[in-house]
Order: structure tokens, then C-alpha cells, then sequence
């Protein structure tokens, strides 16, 4: 069985270690000691107080469920001590030569970096986009203003431009646009929206090119824990853990 070590406890990493199906979690990791402790209880996981040990734990894969400031923090000693690694804060890898980076250092190593979709659906079919170019690549995002920490009463645009901008504004939510410019092969537009009329996380993505034109919706319904955070990215993650090892697994 694959053995996976988790780097981050807060929700998404509650999820995983409660939910994980097909995969052992063998070592935790941290920066909030008792959330460690928490998720070690819904795992029988051990508990690493540092990192430099939890890297050298006897694992397959690290699932990093922490932040993008872990993943630049630890991205490169993960694949340097042979371990592949999953990044859900893809977000990090908006920086070109941190991403070039680590691919040749996993390449080097003979590991894998994998992206879940998190969020979001349909990366598997925007792929084409590294074959066929994309003419448009749009993600709009509509968020209830109290999880992004806003007042208004009314729905309004609070950002339009491209993800490597929204980076600066809204560092927390451009996860999805990272991933789906890495998938698709080419910078997505971005439009954050807030509306206090919704309780739910919507994903709205236009895509268009010679092989016609995708339009994706998806409503997630916010973690309970955490409304900023989508309880389908905690699936994803679950999903692509237990896959590692399926004989069959559908999709592009």
C-alpha cells in the first residue's frame, strides 16, 4: 500500500486524513502542533514536531495541504529526499522558475509532481490545450463577500486581469487559475466576483479554441470548517490518492 505523509493539518488535511480510502497516512507535519495531533487521531499517523524528520519519514508521496508558502518552503527537499509530491496550493507554482525548477529536479530524482483539480472540473479535457492553443481562457469566480473578508451589498467585480496579477491582490484564490493555465498551457483571464446573495463557491470557465468551445459551472459547497476553502478540493485530492494505484483510471 502506498504510505503518504501530509504536510499541513487545517481542514483540507482533516478531510484526507479522516476520508483517505486506498492509502496508508503514515506521518503528519505541522507548523500548529495540536492541529497535527488532531488529524493523528483520525489516522493513527505519527506526529513529526519538525519538518527535517517528517521529510525522512518512510513515505511514497506528500501530499502538501498547507499553503503556498510551504510549498516554496519545502517543495524542493521533498523531491530531493526522493518523495513524489501532490501540491494543492498550485497557486506556488505561478512563479516560472520555481515551477522550472522543481520539474528538473523531479525529473533529475525520477519523481512526479501531481496537480489535483481541486476546485474545479474539467482539467483533464483543457489539456488539449497544449495541442490545439487555446483562443480564450476564462475563469470568473463569485465568492460570498465574508469569505474574502468584504462588506457589500450588492454583486460586484472586485478583479479582472491576468493570474499572475491576481497573485498580488488575492494571493488565497488563485489556486484554480494556476491550475488551469498549467493544464491549458497558456495564462487564464481572472474575474473575482463577490455576492452576498450566494452561499456557495462558483467556478464559472470559458474555454475556446479549434476544438470548439467548453463552458464549466461548478458550485461547491463551501468546507464547514472554512468557507473560503471548497470541500471538493479535499475530495480531489482523496480521489487522486486512490487512483495511484487503480489498474484503470478514466480520464485524459
Amino acid at each position: 500500500m502506498i504510505r503518504v505523509g501530509l504536510l499541513g493539518c487545517g481542514n483540507v488535511g482533516r478531510i484526507i486524513a479522516k476520508e483517505h480510502v486506498g492509502v496508508e497516512i503514515v506521518a503528519l507535519h505541522d507548523r500548529i502542533l495540536e492541529r497535527a495531533e488532531e488529524a493523528a487521531r483520525l489516522c493513527n499517523a505519527v506526529v513529526h514536531r519538525d519538518f527535517a524528520s517528517f521529510v525522512k519519514a518512510d513515505m511514497d508521496i506528500v501530499v502538501e495541504a498547507a499553503s503556498v508558502a510551504a510549498v516554496r518552503e519545502h517543495a524542493e527537499e521533498i523531491l530531493g529526499n526522493g518523495k513524489d509530491l501532490v501540491i494543492l496550493s498550485v497557486g506556488a507554482l505561478a512563479d516560472r522558475d520555481f515551477l522550472d525548477r522543481i520539474i528538473s529536479l523531479a525529473r533529475a530524482k525520477g519523481r512526479r509532481i501531481r496537480i489535483p483539480s481541486g476546485a474545479i472540473v474539467g482539467l483533464d479535457n483543457l489539456k488539449v490545450g497544449r495541442i490545439a492553443p487555446m483562443e480564450k481562457l476564462l475563469l470568473r469566480t463569485t465568492k460570498s463577500p465574508e469569505s474574502l473578508n468584504i462588506r457589500a451589498d450588492r454583486r460586484m467585480m472586485i478583479f479582472s486581469g491576468k493570474a499572475n496579477d491576481c497573485i498580488r491582490e488575492f494571493p488565497k484564490n488563485i489556486n484554480v487559475a494556476v491550475a488551469l493555465g498549467l493544464a491549458a498551457g497558456r495564462d487564464a483571464d481572472v474575474e473575482i466576483w463577490i455576492d452576498p446573495e450566494v452561499d456557495r463557491n462558483i467556478h464559472e470557465i470559458i474555454a475556446e479554441g479549434s476544438f470548439g468551445e467548453i463552458f464549466i459551472r461548478v458550485e461547491n459547497v463551501p468546507s464547514p470548517d472554512n468557507p473560503a476553502t471548497s470541500y471538493l478540493a479535499a475530495l480531489s485530492v482523496l480521489t487522486l490518492l486512490r487512483d495511484l494505484n487503480e489498474p484503470l483510471v478514466v480520464g485524459t
